[in-house]
This record gives C-alpha cells, sequence and structure tokens, in this order.
C-alpha cells in the first residue's frame, strides 16, 4: 500500500468582518490559540467548543507554530480593535458600577 501524500490548506476562513473562524464552527481563532497557550490540550479545547472537530484544533495548532509570528500579529490586531470597542462603548454607556452599587442596596434595604 503506498501512502499519498496531500497537502491540506488550514481549516480557517475569514468571515464576513475579517474574523478568522476554525472549521465550519463560529470560534475564533483567537480563543483556540489562547486556550492552547493557556495550555490546554486538543481535547480539552474540543470539550469546551463543542462545535469544534478534534482534527481542525490539531491542525490549526500546527498551523499556528508554524506560523507563529503572522498569528500573534493578527491577535494583536484583534486586540487592538477589541480595545477601541471597548472605548467607545465605555463612552456611550454610563457607568454601570453606579447602578450595581444603588441597586444592590435598594436589595439590601428591602
Amino acid at each position: 500500500m503506498n501512502l499519498v501524500l496531500e497537502r491540506e490548506a488550514p481549516p480557517l476562513r475569514e468571515d464576513e468582518t475579517g474574523a478568522i473562524r476554525v472549521g465550519n464552527s463560529r470560534v475564533l481563532l483567537e480563543l483556540v490559540i489562547i486556550a492552547f497557550q493557556d495550555g490546554a490540550s486538543p481535547e480539552s479545547i474540543v470539550q469546551q467548543y463543542s462545535t469544534l472537530s478534534l482534527s481542525d484544533v490539531y491542525a490549526t495548532i500546527a498551523y499556528y507554530l508554524r506560523h507563529q509570528e503572522a498569528i500573534e500579529a493578527y491577535l494583536d490586531r484583534r486586540e487592538e480593535l477589541a480595545e477601541t470597542v471597548r472605548k467607545k462603548l465605555s463612552e456611550v454607556q454610563p457607568d454601570l458600577s453606579l447602578i450595581r452599587s444603588r441597586l444592590l442596596a435598594q436589595k439590601k434595604s428591602n
């Protein structure tokens, strides 16, 4: 039996917002990579995100290990975008901690 070696594309796709998703799921690349960096095994990542396949998680981690610099740059851009969104939200929304404190005080007085 002869083994035929084939190149496979990583199980990653870019959605309409520019975010990279893993496999056919809606799980973001950064969630898988951050879990891996935090010491999670591929099996535990699949348990955490049940829409992922084990083979897609292994392939994603392998791709990350081979292209670490590019993935880290992508993660940095995503974090910058998240920070921009957080700043915009904080400018629009009131300080919710004050509302929470007031509600807790009311609850204690009842």
